[in-house]
């Protein structure tokens, strides 16, 4: 039964390091990463900015392109069937590429917010991982800065693999 319930003396270790993490993390980790997700945070509201201001200008190009459509219809009206199909052709080739300029640039910026995000993310992850080390590596430090410390460890440790 000793084996599964821990001594008083460890959950006090335990709780003092987990503490110590937390105030080390609080004071020196979360400011720099709070910073970094608002930094990332107006730069994906910028972005959609400039998505929304595409899609209106898509819009007002559509409605132009709508009304420049209605005009060659009156100017078809008075032309010859030559003239006609050209223009059936010419408008049909613009309605294409304004749909797919129009796709193009909202993908485009689907693209860059999901980069955006996902670099956000990666930069957190990195971050947390070396304060992680870096906090582990001060505690390792303090604890064991003496010889006698480090003896007196690596025989407890030994006694701990033989008992197991």
């Amino acid at each position: 039964m000793n084996l599964i319930t821990p001594e008083l003396g460890l959950l006090f270790w335990q709780t003092v390091t987990f503490l110590c993490l937390l105030l080390l993390l609080g004071r020196f980790a979360w400011k720099p990463i709070m910073s970094s997700l608002r930094e990332r945070e107006e730069t994906i509201e910028n972005a959609l900015k400039s998505a929304e201001l595409a899609r209106r200008e898509m819009a007002k190009l559509r409605s132009d392109n709508e009304r420049l459509l209605d005009e060659a219809r009156a100017e078809r009206d008075a032309m010859m069937r030559k003239a006609q199909q050209t223009a059936d052709t010419i408008v049909e080739e613009a309605k294409n590429k304004a749909a797919a300029e129009s796709n193009r640039i909202v993908e485009s910026a689907r693209a860059a917010i999901l980069a955006e995000r996902q670099a956000a993310v990666d930069d957190i992850r990195r971050q947390i991982a070396v304060l992680s080390v870096d906090v582990a590596e001060k505690v390792l430090r303090r604890q064991l800065k003496d010889e006698p410390q480090q003896r007196q460890l690596v025989d407890q440790l030994i006694k701990d693999i033989h008992l197991s």
